[in-house]
C-alpha cells in the first residue's frame, strides 16, 4: 500500500501479479504492500506522521517534458548495479525528479459509514474471525514447511524456489501479518529478513516485474503499514532496488524485464527485449516511485517515469488507439502488436495509473490524462454485456485482436478472473476523477465477477471463460442462442456429432462437460487462489456501503475454504466444475499478500485499510 491520498501513509501495493507467456499464461500484479498516500477526505487534509519526504536536492534544473531533470553530480549518479557496485553502459545524466508543490484534495471515496447495529457487529465479526483462523493455518503451514523459502507445496509439505530463492510469501506476507494483528508473528518474519542475501540468487534469470512486486513491494508496505518503526524493512527494499536498477542499463533505458542478472554483474552489455509483456514493463511505478519518495533518490523514479512517458507517447499511435497491445518491442519502445487485453499479461498497467496519479498526490495530470484516454476503447471494445439466464446486468472484461488489413477488431468474449481487478479500477477512477457515471460501469463489472462465482459447481470462479454477448440493450435470455455457442465454442470432435445442428451439439456439451448456464466454454477451470474478484468486491463495498458486497464476499470465501483448504494450508484446485476437485500442489504468496487480506478488510472495521487513507 502507498500513499496517496493523506499528505503521507500507506499504501497497498497492487502486486498483481502479470505472469508471463513462458510462466503460467496469467498475470497480474496483485495487492501486497502498504505505502503512504495524499489522499484528502472531505475538504480537509488529514497529515501523518510521516509525510512525503522532500524533493531532493538539485545542482541545476533545465526544462523537460513540462517537467525539470534533476542534474546530479557525478559522484551522485553512480549506482550500484546489478547485486554489486559497477559502472553502467549508459548511465543518465540527468534525472526526471519527483513532482512537487501541494498535493491535490481528493474527493472522499469511500462511503460514510454509520453505526451498526449489535447483530450486524456480531454478523461481521464473525466472519472477520474465521477469515483470520484460515490465514493462521496457512501461516503456521508455510513456517512448518516452507519458512524462508519462496512457496509452500501446500499438499505435500515442500517448498519451491519460484522468485529467486529470498523468501517471496515471507516478505509479500508482511503487511497482511501488521493489518491482522499478528504483531509477534510480524517481528518474527521482520527478524528472518535480516538473513536474506540480495546479492545472489540461484535463478539464472530473474522476472523483474515479479520481484518488484513481491519483494520491493512487499518490504516498502510492511516499513510503511508499520510507521516506519523496522528500519530493516526500508533498508532491505533499497537493496531490491539497487539490483534492479541494473536491470535498466539499457540504450534507450527501458528495462529487461527477464534479467541475465549475472551476465550484466560481470559487466555484458543488455538490450530491452522486441517482445516484451506489456504488464511486466509498464506496472512498475507504484514501487520505484515510493522507494523514491522514502529515500530522496531520483534514480527510481526516473527509471519507472521514463517507461511512462514512451507509453505515453504511443498510446495513441497503437492498433487500438487510447490502449497498449499485450506485446510491446522494448528495445525500440514501440507498441505495433494487435493484440488487447485487460486480463493476464496487460492488467496492471492499466490498474496502476489512477493509482499512481494518487501516489504522486495529483500533481502531475499525465497519469489522470493516460487514464481517461483508456476508458472510451475500453467501454467500447474490451468491456461487454454477457447474457445470463436471470437477466443481470453483467458486464465482463474481455480481449480483442485487431485485423489492420480487413479493418476489424475481433473480439473474444473471454473473461479472466485476472480481469476482476477491473470493477475496482473503475470505481476508484469514478471518484477520485468525479467521473460518477462510471460507477455503474464499476458496478456491472463487480457484479460480473460475482456471478461467475456463483454459478459454477463449487461456486468458485473459472481462471478463463467465455459467455454470450447481448445482441441488444434488452438482451434478455436465449436458451436457444446460448447453446448454439456452446456447440460452437466446443473443441472437442466426437462422432456422436456428426449430423448435429450447434444447438444440439451444444446441449450435449453443456450436460456431459459441465458447463452451467451463462457460460459458452471453460478452457481454463483451475482456481489458482487469486485475489483479483475479492479485492473489487472490498472496493465496491467501501464505496457503496452496501452490504450486499460483504454477504457476496462471505460466499466467496466460504466455497473456496471448502474446496481449497489441505491439512497443512490452501492450495490452487484444477477444476471449479468439479464438486470433487483435485489439489494443485501450490499456495502463491498472493494467498496470503492479497486475497485473505482483502477477505480480512471487508469484514474489518471500516477504517481498517480506508480506501482514503490507502493505495491499495
Amino acid at each position: 500500500m502507498f500513499p496517496p491520498r493523506r499528505k503521507s501513509t500507506v499504501l497497498a501495493l497492487a502486486c498483481c501479479i502479470a505472469f508471463s507467456l513462458w510462466f503460467f499464461n496469467r498475470v497480474r500484479p496483485t495487492i501486497g504492500p502498504l505505502l503512504p498516500s495524499t489522499h484528502q477526505q472531505s475538504n480537509s487534509p488529514r497529515l501523518t506522521s510521516n509525510p512525503a519526504p522532500p524533493a531532493p536536492s538539485v545542482s541545476k534544473q533545465t526544462p523537460y517534458n513540462d517537467r525539470d531533470e534533476v542534474l546530479l553530480s557525478s559522484a551522485e549518479a553512480k549506482p550500484d548495479t546489478a547485486a554489486g557496485k559497477g559502472s553502467e553502459h549508459y548511465p543518465v545524466k540527468s534525472f526526471i525528479p519527483l513532482p512537487t508543490g501541494t498535493p491535490v484534495q481528493f474527493p472522499r471515496i469511500q462511503y460514510s459509514f454509520g453505526t451498526e447495529s449489535q447483530e450486524a457487529k456480531a454478523e461481521r465479526e464473525e466472519r472477520l474471525t474465521a477469515v483470520k483462523e484460515s490465514f493462521v493455518h496457512s501461516w503456521a503451514g508455510y513456517k512448518k514447511y516452507a519458512w524462508k523459502k519462496d512457496e509452500l507445496a501446500s499438499v505435500r509439505g515442500y517448498h519451491s524456489t519460484t522468485f529467486g530463492g529470498w523468501g517471496a510469501t515471507l516478505v509479500d506476507s508482511l503487511d497482511s501479518l501488521w493489518i491482522m494483528g499478528l504483531k509477534e508473528d510480524f517481528e518474527e518474519a521482520v527478524k528472518a529478513v535480516e538473513d536474506i542475501d540480495l546479492s545472489t540468487t540461484k535463478l539464472e534469470v530473474l522476472n523483474v516485474f515479479e520481484t518488484t512486486i513481491r519483494y520491493l513491494g512487499g518490504f516498502l508496505g510492511a516499513y510503511d503499514v508499520s510507521g516506519g518503526k523496522y528500519p530493516v524493512l526500508l533498508e532491505k527494499a533499497k537493496e531490491v532496488g539497487n539490483l534492479l536498477y541494473g536491470a535498466f542499463d539499457t540504450p534507450n533505458r527501458l528495462p529487461v524485464t527477464r534479467w541475465d542478472w549475472e551476465a550484466a554483474k560481470k559487466g555484458a552489455k543488455q538490450e530491452a527485449f522486441e517482445s516484451t509483456l506489456i504488464a511486466e514493463i509498464g506496472s512498475l511505478t507504484l514501487e520505484f516511485t515510493r522507494l523514491a519518495q522514502l529515500t530522496n533518490d531520483a534514480r527510481y523514479f526516473d527509471a519507472v517515469q521514463r517507461i511512462t512517458d514512451v507509453l505515453h507517447e504511443e498510446q495513441n499511435k497503437t492498433a487500438l488507439p487510447g490502449l497498449w497491445p499485450v506485446i510491446m518491442d522494448a528495445k525500440r519502445g514501440k507498441c505495433t502488436d494487435v493484440g488487447f487485453t485487460l486480463g493476464g499479461m496487460a492488467d496492471s498497467t492499466y490498474e496502476y495509473l489512477p493509482k499512481q496519479h494518487m501516489l504522486l498526490g495529483g500533481l502531475t495530470p499525465q497519469y489522470r490524462k493516460m487514464y481517461e484516454a483508456t476508458l472510451s476503447p475500453i467501454t467500447k471494445h474490451i468491456f461487454f454485456r454477457a447474457m445470463n439466464p436471470g437477466n443481470e446486468k453483467l458486464l465482463v472484461s474481455s480481449g480483442v485482436r485487431v485485423n489492420q488489413n480487413a479493418g476489424v477488431i475481433v473480439p473474444d468474449y473471454e473473461g479472466q478472473h485476472l480481469g476482476c481487478f477491473t470493477g475496482g479500477m473503475v470505481g476508484i477512477g469514478a471518484k477520485i476523477f468525479d467521473r460518477p457515471d462510471d460507477l455503474k460501469t464499476a458496478r456491472q463489472l463487480v457484479d460480473g465477477c460475482i456471478w461467475a462465482y456463483n454459478h459454477t459447481q463449487t461456486g468458485i470462479m473459472p481462471e478463463r471463460f467465455h459467455m454470450v454477448p447481448c445482441r441488444d440493450d434488452e438482451c434478455k435470455w436465449d436458451k436457444g442462442r446460448w447453446l448454439k455457442f456452446v456447440g460452437i465454442r466446443t473443441d472437442k470432435i466426437e462422432s456422436i456429432f456428426q449430423g448435429m445442428t450447434d444447438e444440439e451439439k451444444g446441449r450435449w456439451v453443456a450436460e456431459n462437460q459441465r458447463i452451467p448456464q451463462g457460460f459458452s466454454s471453460i478452457p481454463d477451470r483451475r482456481y489458482l487462489l487469486r485475489p483479483e474478484a475479492i479485492e473489487s468486491v472490498f472496493v465496491f463495498y467501501r464505496i457503496t456501503g452496501e452490504k450486499k458486497y460483504q454477504d457476496a464476499a462471505w460466499r466467496m470465501f466460504t466455497a473456496i475454504e471448502r474446496y481449497t483448504r489441505t491439512e497443512i494450508a490452501n492450495a490452487a484446485i484444477n477444476d471449479v466444475t468439479s464438486t470433487d476437485p483435485e489439489k494443485d500442489d501450490r499456495m502463491e504468496s498472493f494467498w496470503l499478500a492479497e486475497t485473505l487480506k482483502y477477505f480480512y478488510a471487508i469484514f474489518a472495521d471500516p477504517e481498517v485499510l480506508s480506501l482514503d487513507e490507502y493505495v491499495l
